[in-house]
């Protein structure tokens, strides 16, 4: 219901849609949403996966169209704006502890600042830490979500959900 009542949302893909291979799931996801009018993009850190352009090439594979994947500095500053941010099995690229815990080893790294976003959905398969083994504090903030379960099952299941809507 949460992505059905949106206008805007925006995916965040990382190594666990990766691992999961759920890129053609996040695609259908994608187009039954725009079906229903809802602005989809994609927010891409240079670093999420195991390599850069990780997200790009599987998303392409995916057949995502190249004009929704957005980098870092071109779509941080609208998070403010997006109704939902989802997070698909990204850990450390999203942890707003590289902005302010000097103690953090991620401490300055850039992030996206997808906890400005109204809501936040996380899908992963645990609370597990993430590359850098730290705790994820934004799997805590009040205006995030957890939705556990592997990316490519976790991603078909809201397709389906939203079918049924």
């Amino acid at each position: 219901m949460i992505l059905d009542s949106a206008q805007s949302v925006v995916i965040v893909p990382g190594y666990g849609m990766a691992v999961a291979q759920a890129q053609h799931a996040v695609r259908d996801l994608t187009n039954i949403l725009e079906k229903k009018n809802i602005s989809v993009r994609f927010a891409i850190h240079p670093v999420a996966g195991r390599m850069p352009g990780h997200m790009n090439v599987l998303l392409a594979e995916a057949q995502v169209s190249y004009d929704k994947l957005f980098a870092l500095e071109d779509i941080n500053d609208d998070f403010p704006n997006v109704d939902v941010a989802l997070i698909i099995g990204a850990n450390d690229v999203v942890n707003p502890a590289a902005r302010h815990d000097k103690n953090s080893p991620i401490y300055g790294m850039p992030i996206l600042n997808v906890d400005y976003a109204k809501t936040v959905v996380v899908n992963k398969r645990s609370l597990n830490v993430g590359y850098a083994g730290i705790q994820n504090e934004l799997f805590f903030y009040p205006n995030t979500l957890m939705f556990f379960g592997s990316a490519k099952e976790a991603v078909n299941k809201l397709v389906n959900e939203i079918k049924e809507l």
